[in-house]
């Protein structure tokens, strides 16, 4: 039986193409369109999970993320 877990992607544009991270992990990607950048962030933590020993999994994981937008006033 396969566990499922809920991480966080934030992709963003860079140059010409996006790059994508997992806050919780610290496991960032890339691709040439977001759908590829997805894509390849999620497979990229499918095989840290699949890899990594159960220490090194719980000393990457941060279990509070928070993506929030703020205002900035300048000048």
């Amino acid at each position: 039986m396969n566990k499922k877990f809920q991480f966080t992607a934030v992709i963003e544009k860079e140059g010409d193409g996006y790059v994508s991270l997992c806050p919780e992990l610290d496991i960032a990607s890339q691709g040439s369109s977001v759908e590829e950048a997805s894509a390849n962030l999620k497979e990229a933590v499918e095989l840290f999970l699949e890899t990594a020993s159960a220490s090194e999994v719980s000393q990457r994981l941060h279990k509070e993320v928070f993506v929030t937008r703020m205002e900035v006033a300048v000048g």
